[in-house]
């Protein structure tokens, strides 16, 4: 993994790279002491960056938007000693959370987190349309729609037709961040950009409903993937 430190604290800014280094050997790591030196750096779109919410001139939540405007896919993972800010940085997606009264207790966890979603990134999802076989990265998939006897894919480039039906896929991908929350729909939880009572909306613009009975499981889920 290429991983970011950006904090203006020296002590934790080490504390969190050493530990880095340490337990996850093969990883590539580069610290910064502020906001703007990690903006203003080569290595803007690591695959993880920890990021300290609360720092002078340019704050985490201010560089956390950047990279959001930017549809970078780092992880964004917040390093904070007021967790009364975690509330107010959830609008920016963070993948995770750790506090730096907690930092080696939490870090490992986190860390292995990052690695399995990374992982899970490069898996694929392989289906047959009726002319040719489909291979798509599963975090390029926005969602499926139910429409009759097929399913219809969506992603960002375009939409294939497949013949299947929802249960088979969402029994196909279980294991990975896809949630039925719908009788005709299944969404990536990676792409959900607002969630309101009766729908959510996706980083693309698209809204879809959230059916009556899968209406509570799929808040709780939902929320608890953008609390991560």
């Amino acid at each position: 993994m290429n991983i970011s430190v950006c904090d203006d604290e020296a002590k934790i800014l080490e504390e969190i790279a050493s530990f880095i280094k340490h337990e996850f050997p093969q990883s590539n790591v580069q610290t910064f002491t502020s906001g703007e030196s990690f903006i203003s750096s080569a290595q803007e779109r690591p695959d993880v960056l920890f990021l300290d919410i609360d720092m002078p001139g340019m704050s985490g939540m201010d560089v956390a938007s950047l990279l959001a405007q930017k549809k970078a896919r780092t992880l964004v993972v917040f390093v904070t000693a007021h967790d009364e800010l975690v509330y107010d940085s959830f609008k920016y997606h963070p993948f995770a959370f750790v506090r730096k009264k907690y930092l080696t207790d939490e870090l490992r966890n986190v860390l292995n987190d990052c690695e399995k979603e990374i992982e899970g990134r490069n898996r694929l999802f392989v289906f047959q349309t009726s002319s040719k076989t489909i291979s798509l990265a599963q975090s390029d998939i926005l969602y499926f729609e139910s429409q009759a006897n097929y399913l219809v894919v969506y992603t960002k480039d375009g939409d294939y037709r497949l013949r299947s039906t929802m249960t088979n896929i969402e029994n196909e991908l279980q294991n990975s961040d896809f949630l039925r929350i719908h009788k005709g729909f299944l969404v990536n939880l990676e792409h959900i950009k607002i969630l309101k009572s009766g729908t959510l909306e996706l980083d693309n613009g698209a809204k879809l409903p959230i059916g009556k009975s899968y209406s509570e499981l799929a808040k709780e889920s939902i929320l608890r993937y953008m609390r991560r």
